[in-house]
């Protein structure tokens, strides 16, 4: 199943051949795959897993802070979300492919499917570098920092200049509802609730020299 964002980092891209004809195969053999597939093959019970190995390394980083341990909260809650989907998609495929009610079904898993990815992205894009929308899998503006994910909060943990201790755990303290948000929100779109509203978060964070 397809779990990885196609938001992927520059370091994630340089792990491929992408020339033309490589380019063109992918792109093909993606095309088959779901032309074939009754239910698009998005893994986002794999997503959640990804994201959680890279909160644990944002952890470290910042020393165990609890604002980060917030977001494991909304990554279970995403995590759950794609289980339900899992099931979902699996009692879909065993019914009738001419079945009028499945056929709309599935168009409206397969809908949700799409739109919890775009979830990830947001409509301002990334401070300083607003052509980034994507809020999980973005290059750092720091291409020596130690992270290859979140990168708004990895920009804003990099930015020093003339910033106050204060002012450094502001920035930080947005960029980490900016993706908490971001998360919670794949998890609603994935079960269906396109209205939900977000749950209030207290950060507080501590950061390492």
């Amino acid at each position: 199943m397809i779990s990885a964002s196609m938001y992927n980092s520059s370091h994630q891209t340089h792990l491929f051949d992408f020339s033309t004809s490589s380019v063109t195969e992918i792109w093909g053999l993606l095309a088959l795959r779901l032309a074939n597939d009754l239910v698009l093959p998005f893994d986002y019970h794999t997503y959640a897993s990804q994201l959680q190995e890279h909160t644990n390394v944002l952890a470290d980083r910042m020393n165990n802070s609890q604002s980060v341990s917030v977001i494991n909260g909304f990554i279970n809650d995403l995590s759950s979300a794609a289980t339900e989907v899992q099931k979902e998609a699996k009692e879909l495929k065993l019914l009738d492919i001419h079945d009028g009610r499945g056929l709309i079904r599935r168009r409206l898993l397969n809908d949700r499917l799409l739109l919890a990815e775009r979830s990830f992205l947001h409509a301002e894009g990334l401070q300083g570098r607003t052509w980034y929308k994507h809020l999980m899998y973005s290059p750092p503006e720091d291409y020596e920092s130690e992270l290859s994910f979140f990168p708004g909060i990895a920009d804003a943990i990099s930015r020093r200049g003339n910033q106050s201790t204060r002012q450094r755990q502001a920035a930080v303290r947005q960029e980490l509802w900016r993706v908490a948000m971001a998360i919670q929100r794949a998890a609603n779109v994935l079960r269906g609730e396109f209205g939900a509203h977000n749950k209030p978060i207290n950060f507080s964070v501590s950061m390492a020299p």
